[in-house]
């Protein structure tokens, strides 16, 4: 860390990467235990285990491929091997010729045409070997903190989530816009009741309409369902450590989002257009919404949680931050940061705010999370849709 910058990888497309990836990415459940075997015997790859790919049509469709798309396109990936069977509905050609638009290295192999499992796995760790040498050569230059997206999270929340880590993350979120960069608010189901307070910072009228039609479009899911949104949302966690309501848990969820001007609202795993405080629509669900923001191209994830969780991404550093003591003290293998100091009244929202700030420029420059050290590479993509 130098002067507030940070240390990343510069891609071909001119974004700004803080890990150096070389990614091997299964288009079709089929393939992802092949996908798994080729990262076991590459040094320096990763993947991801998932049910997706096949008989999935329409906006479901689009959205599972945006989501492939956007993992392998996001900047802590130098390179990718696109992993497919041959006959299913996501086509391994397609999403890498969509991430091959960045510029970065993508190869494509298919488990039917190079004759089986085998053969597939012997063909891809090949061309992945070639890829990770070639990454190693780069070296990290010094970037601004205008080029950063920051994705935002909670889960397991807490009574204290409010009045502690989340406020903190939104202190950060301010310093991240402020010095031109981006912050990622997501969770539609946890901003049920403060959609109000985001709506009057947004930049516009159309921006604001959105707001409400967002949150609408998320409750009208379950009224078609038939089902009541609260018995899903506080979850027995988020009761058991004291929130009372979905619209006390939105309250403090909200806080994560700082004090700035609500930019624009993107679909699940679209790229923001703007910079400064974004909204991506997504569900409650940690290990979707976390898939929906890397996907969409946050380099880091900011994760509060008051009753803790091992929550991390195959390809971005995911920072978790306590929101009391007790978790922190309980679950420190997993958890990175205390803010719970906040609610001992030792330290204010500002100086924990400016300590995780410092932890993203650490992080960002290199420092391993917990998450990371322990390989904790959850996926998982929103599907909206019926498989046929």
């Amino acid at each position: 860390m130098v002067n507030g910058k940070f240390w990343g990888y510069r891609r071909p497309d001119g974004k700004v990467g803080v890990r150096n990836h070389v990614l091997i990415l299964p288009t079709i459940t089929c393939a992802t235990q092949a996908a798994k075997q080729i990262t076991e015997l590459v040094q320096g790859t990763v993947s991801f285990i998932h049910q997706h790919g096949c008989a999935q049509v329409g906006v479901d469709y689009e959205q599972t491929f945006r989501t492939y798309a956007g993992m392998g396109a996001n900047p802590n990936v130098y390179g990718v091997v696109v992993l497919g069977l041959g006959c299913e509905t996501h086509q391994a050609r397609s999403v890498a010729g969509e991430i091959a638009k960045t510029g970065k290295p993508v190869e494509v192999v298919s488990i039917q045409d190079h004759g089986g499992t085998l053969t597939a796995i012997a063909h891809g760790a090949k061309i992945a070997a070639k890829i990770v040498q070639d990454a190693s050569a780069q070296m990290r230059d010094l970037c601004d903190f205008s080029e950063i997206i920051v994705g935002t999270e909670c889960g397991g929340s807490d009574a204290c989530s409010g009045l502690s880590a989340n406020p903190a993350v939104g202190v950060v979120s301010d310093m991240i816009v402020d010095r031109g960069g981006t912050s990622i608010l997501a969770e539609t189901t946890e901003l049920i009741g403060a959609e109000h307070l985001l709506a009057n910072r947004a930049v516009d009228e159309k921006v604001a309409k959105r707001v409400y039609e967002v949150i609408k479009a998320m409750e009208d899911r379950a009224f078609m369902m038939g089902v009541d949104i609260r018995t899903g949302n506080p979850s027995p966690g988020n009761i058991k450590g004291g929130l009372s309501s979905l619209e006390e848990k939105s309250l403090g969820a909200a806080n994560k989002a700082g004090s700035r001007p609500l930019q624009e609202l993107i679909d699940y795993a679209q790229t923001p257009s703007k910079k400064g405080l974004v909204w991506m629509d997504t569900p409650g669900h940690d290990i979707e919404q976390l898939t929906g923001m890397v996907a969409g191209g946050a380099q880091v994830v900011l994760f509060t949680t008051g009753r803790g969780t091992p929550t991390g991404s195959p390809i971005a550093p995911v920072i978790k931050i306590a929101t009391n003591t007790a978790i922190f003290e309980k679950m420190a293998d997993n958890i990175d940061i205390n803010s719970g100091s906040i609610i001992d009244g030792q330290e204010s929202i500002e100086a924990v705010g400016q300590r995780i700030f410092d932890e993203v420029s650490l992080v960002a420059s290199g420092k391993l999370t917990k998450s990371e050290i322990l390989k904790q590479h959850d996926f998982g993509i929103w599907r909206i849709g019926p498989t046929f």
